[in-house]
């Protein structure tokens, strides 16, 4: 299909923003910002978990944040790693098993991190005796951090880039595309799918889930919360994938099915998710806190 003809000189180049995939570079090591938005996520995702246990009701105490901060960081990295392996790049890694390791090369999946931070939960509520569900509806809604940052990243590492654009729009971005077998060409002009997701599933989720939790009694229903923040997702990344470019191995798979790898995945998402606030009022019971000595009906 032929690509809309865009005037180049209405959009942005990605060149033109001084951005570097880089933070820091000593020569003998390197510090990606791929990187530091994984532990920015992880840090201010902790911190904003401390202040949702301090409320009444709190399924866990601090120690009980404290690990579920370890076994949820474990679950992002390798769930997140082994769900891409397995979910967008099975053939090359295959061929090529040692490249499974290469974390900074980027090549995460959110639902194989969500995976792997729900089994982080499950394992933590078995060992210590908590509800399970509730643990998942106080970790969602600390979630939007790392997504908002991840995103971020990935625009600063001009990757997962959008569709051309079919109009002009003074938002579209030329990133550097590998061309005629050139490398660092500027592209067509690209919808910033990146940015798209970072307010989505970043600032907006955000929003959703904190007035839920702070102005709602929906941390007393079980899975209402982490309902909210599956359904959501999955119907803002659903949304999105309509103008985002399928990975470059996936393309055949877009053109056979209809849609792109990400938005099936999703959909058991938004059906799964509203199942849970469906139904968590009937899960509504009294709830005794991990701390304190007062019960919340």
């Amino acid at each position: 299909m032929a690509v809309p003809v865009v005037n180049n000189q209405d959009v942005i180049a990605w060149t033109d923003l001084g951005l570097s995939p880089v933070a820091l570079d000593l020569g003998f090591f390197e510090l990606r910002w791929y990187s530091l938005a994984y532990l920015a996520g992880i840090f201010v995702g902790y911190w904003y978990l401390l202040k949702l246990i301090k409320q009444p009701g709190s399924p866990m105490a601090r120690r009980h944040a404290d690990d579920m901060v370890f076994y949820s960081a474990l679950g992002i990295i390798l769930g997140g790693r082994i769900g891409y392996v397995l979910f967008y790049n099975l053939a090359y890694y295959l061929e090529n098993p040692v490249d499974i390791l290469k974390l900074w090369d980027g090549g995460m999946s959110f639902h194989g991190g969500v995976l792997g931070t729900t089994l982080g939960i499950l394992y933590l509520a078995r060992k210590e005796g908590l509800p399970w569900l509730r643990i998942h509806d106080y970790v969602a809604c600390c979630v939007p951090f790392g997504l908002f940052f991840g995103r971020l990243a990935n625009f600063v590492n001009h990757e997962l880039w959008g569709a051309p654009v079919k109009s002009d729009i003074p938002w579209a971005v030329r990133f550097p595309e590998v061309i005629a077998g050139l490398s660092g060409t500027l592209g067509p002009p690209r919808h910033p799918t990146q940015l798209y997701e970072a307010l989505l599933e970043g600032v907006v989720l955000f929003v959703i889930l904190w007035w839920m939790f702070w102005r709602t009694q929906a941390r007393y229903e079980p899975g209402k919360l982490v309902g909210a923040f599956i359904f959501f997702y999955g119907l803002f990344r659903f949304a999105v994938e309509f103008v985002r470019e399928p990975d470059a191995q996936l393309v055949g798979f877009a053109q056979a099915t209809g849609l792109h790898m990400g938005q099936w995945l999703s959909l058991p998402m938004i059906l799964g998710g509203l199942y849970l606030m469906l139904t968590a009022k009937k899960r509504r019971v009294r709830v005794e806190p991990a701390v304190g000595s007062a019960s919340v009906a």
